[in-house]
């Protein structure tokens, strides 16, 4: 396989030659060499589906870019090709690149212009669909000048992280679902260490409120937040084979494709424009008809597809055994904190600002999950929610991170075609690239966390919202994004959400939502409310009496008066939780007057970062990935020593029960430190098993060898990522492997301190 993989894609067969553009094809030649015809065949038709998967991805809007290869594989390569751009500071390549950013900053200045000028919405999103092209175009051929060097073979990690079950598809024997994965002992591991450090990074060194609340979440509640109404997509089916697409996608990627085909026409193309411009507001029929109109395919089989199906992303429940109670499983754990406020205000003794933190699974009904643990339909989430005084964002610690330095990717900057560049968080907030100090302060703490688990700095970047991106509530948001073999990867989100959750939460249940700012001076205000007459309530609404007083007391000003003017004309249907009641002037008054307050209410605003912790997963997998500059290639993972599933290996040189109880001593120093170890004693020299621990990622390996017998006992430490070793005391052992991991020695220093021991078993 590996000799197959490092030949020639070009196989001649004959008088014919073809390309072949994948591994996955080149291992179907070696099976059909083979008389393993069957299975080749399957291969050869896994990747051609594949292939046309990811070509109908992503299209190129310009046949001015340089051009990659022609294959009808050649976006397995491309996706293989992970653009891990540093600074591209070759004048070659900035020369080649200039005129691509002064086309998107052309575009990204009239649709500033046709903002200010107040355009016709369809003139300005005509403006955006051209100024997107423009940037994709400028990404591709970012892309395409990348060096070779750069290249990432996933193949060879999918086969690593499945071959030592790192994770795996969901009953794989079974066929395997779509979306759903298995965590093996290594994975999950990783996975714990990495909730565990969030833990310890954010809610005990923050000192944040962590809620643990139910995934089941009953409708009214997901309907208030807009779950319901908004959170669904169109999807169309192959008519033959059933296989589903987002409607949307499908019809943006297959016009991108048209529109770069140089035999369409002009007029097709103009129209094509135009619904790029509208798609985002088409309904079922908007979408129906585009499809009918360009005879839209399936971009897999070709196949004609059927008319546009409303599709939730949520998974739907019920709530015991009648069925009436309808339910979701929680798409978010967010709604969870929002309807805990009160409560969690009340153990916070009142005070803002204040966080709440919850670790828990979410769950979304994707249409066509792909990419690995990148797009999944269950997955783990940590999420913040910082409730913070509306006119006051600033943050008390801001100035310990004002200095740090972020790879920031302002909306300006997107729009001019510039890159990403680095600012002090202190400068972006000082100047209004990030709207206030909260939400800086968490950005930063979020590259602290990102570096401290293992991602590598020069593929991070925080990405800006565009104006066109934003939910209407929001203030801002911006994105921490991962450069990884799938390109740029949102992995967490730093939002500020202003009051909405809360504001919608009070309006579904007229429960009061707020928070008590005491003034710097007292002052009078004037005030309406409803004053029950409980005795008339009482006798007339037994049962919902205490109901209708509550009612009455959190209706808001406007409401009372409204109330005063349907009471004088006869009856006011008051809401109440199950129903409405009926109210005569005789049960409630109005009451008008003036009052002393010292304190106002207040609808906090909500700083929301949320993580996904699969795809950080996966991004700290992926960086991690190496190859050793030996004559064998072996393949390792140099995971961070901090989240490491294995800390340490113990490998004794030779099976001797003489070396028993110095492996013993060993051990025992390990659980003193609670540090996870692996023990191998299985047969083969020490060379390959030092590869053996070094692909899981083991960080650190003990060698009790033939000098270890010596009085004091003395074994070597071995670092896997140089390979390099250090003799020490046994009882030292665990207290050095221990600061090494929590980063309070590093190896460096090791080798300063203790002697350097050459091994001649290294590669053998």
């Amino acid at each position: 396989y590996q000799v197959l993989l490092s030949s020639s894609p070009r196989v001649t067969r004959g008088r014919k030659t073809r390309e072949i553009a994948s591994p996955f094809m080149r291992l179907s030649l070696l099976f059909l060499s083979t008389s393993r015809f069957s299975l080749a065949k399957t291969l050869a038709a896994s990747a051609e589906r594949q292939s046309l998967h990811l070509s109908s991805a992503r299209l190129s809007s310009s046949s001015s870019a340089p051009k990659r290869e022609t294959s009808r594989f050649s976006k397995k390569i491309a996706h293989k090709i992970s653009d891990y751009l540093r600074v591209m500071a070759d004048p070659a390549i900035e020369a080649q690149l200039a005129p691509l950013r002064a086309a998107v900053k052309e575009y990204g200045d009239l649709v500033r212009d046709l903002k200010t000028k107040k355009a016709p919405k369809l003139e300005v999103d005509k403006a955006v669909v051209e100024l997107k092209a423009r940037k994709r175009k400028l990404e591709d051929t970012e892309i395409a000048l990348a060096p070779k060097e750069a290249s990432f073979d996933r193949v060879k990690l999918e086969d690593l992280l499945k071959r030592r079950f790192f994770y795996d598809q969901s009953f794989a024997i079974y066929g395997g679902v779509t979306g759903l994965y298995d965590f093996g002992p290594m994975g999950c591991a990783l996975k714990q260490n990495m909730l565990s450090e969030w833990r310890k990074h954010f809610i005990l060194e923050e000192g944040m409120l962590e809620v643990d609340c139910s995934s089941l979440t009953p409708e009214p509640v997901l309907k208030a937040s807009g779950h319901v109404d908004r959170f669904a997509d169109w999807m169309v089916k192959d008519t033959k084979n059933g296989e589903c697409f987002r409607a949307d996608h499908l019809i943006k990627n297959t016009a991108e494709k048209m529109m770069a085909d140089p035999k369409e026409s002009p007029e097709t193309k103009e129209q094509l424009v135009d619904v790029l411009a509208q798609i985002e507001g088409y309904d079922d029929k908007d979408m129906h008809e585009v499809i009918t109109r360009f005879n839209m395919k399936s971009p897999v089989t070709g196949n004609d597809l059927t008319e546009p199906l409303a599709f939730n992303l949520m998974f739907p429940t019920q709530i015991g055994p009648t069925g009436d109670f309808k339910a979701f499983l929680r798409p978010e754990t967010a709604q969870g904190i929002f309807v805990n406020f009160k409560r969690l205000l009340e153990f916070n003794q009142g005070r803002l600002p204040f966080a709440a933190a919850q670790i828990g699974l979410g769950f979304r009904n994707e249409i066509s999950p792909r990419q690995g643990l990148i797009r999944v339909r269950e997955f783990t989430m940590c999420e913040i929610e910082h409730f913070v005084d509306p006119s006051d964002k600033s943050f008390p610690k801001f100035a310990k991170v004002a200095g740090q330095k972020l790879n920031l990717f302002s909306a300006c900057s997107q729009m001019d075609g510039q890159p990403a560049g680095e600012m002090a968080i202190g400068e972006a907030v000082e100047k209004g690239i990030v709207a206030n100090e909260t939400l800086g302060y968490y950005m930063a703490r979020c590259q602290q966390f990102l570096l401290k688990v293992g991602v590598d700095p020069a593929r991070t970047r925080f990405r800006q919202h565009l104006s066109n991106e934003m939910a209407h509530y929001a203030q801002d948001c911006w994105d921490a994004e991962i450069l990884t073999s799938y390109g740029w990867i949102e992995c967490v989100g730093n939002a500020d959400r202003a009051c909405y959750d809360l504001q919608q939460h009070y309006k579904a249940t007229n429960v009061k939502l707020v928070a008590e700012k005491k003034l710097a001076e007292p002052r009078i205000v004037s005030f309406v409310q409803a004053a029950p007459n409980m005795a008339v309530i009482g006798k007339n609404h037994k049962k919902d009496a205490k109901k209708i007083q509550s009612a009455l007391e959190s209706l808001c000003e406007t409401e009372v008066e409204e109330l005063e003017k349907q009471i004088q004309n006869g009856i006011y249907k008051l809401k109440l939780e199950d129903g409405e009641v009926d109210l005569t002037k005789e049960m409630v008054n109005v009451k008008r007057g003036e009052k002393k307050v010292h304190v106002e209410e207040i609808t906090p605003s909500v700083i929301e970062p949320s993580y996904g912790i699969g795809r950080i997963m996966y991004s700290v997998l992926e960086h991690a990935f190496r190859q050793r500059d030996t004559e064998d290639k072996r393949n390792y993972l140099s995971i961070a020593p901090l989240v490491a599933p294995i800390k340490c290996s113990i490998l004794p040189i030779y099976a001797n029960e003489r070396l028993t109880p110095i492996i013993e001593a060993v051990r025992e120093r390990m659980r003193e430190y609670d540090l996870s170890y692996k023990v191998d004693d299985s047969a083969g020299s020490i060379g390959r098993r030092y590869a053996r621990t070094d692909e899981i990622g083991i960080p650190f390996g003990v060698t009790v060898d033939f000098e270890s017998e010596a009085q004091p006992w003395t074994v070597t430490v071995r670092h896997a990522e140089s390979c390099e070793q250090i003799r020490v005391i046994v009882d030292e052992v665990g207290s050095i492997v221990h600061s090494m991991v929590i980063g309070k020695m590093a190896w460096s220093e090791a080798k300063e301190k203790y002697p350097i021991y050459e091994s001649k078993n290294e590669e053998k």
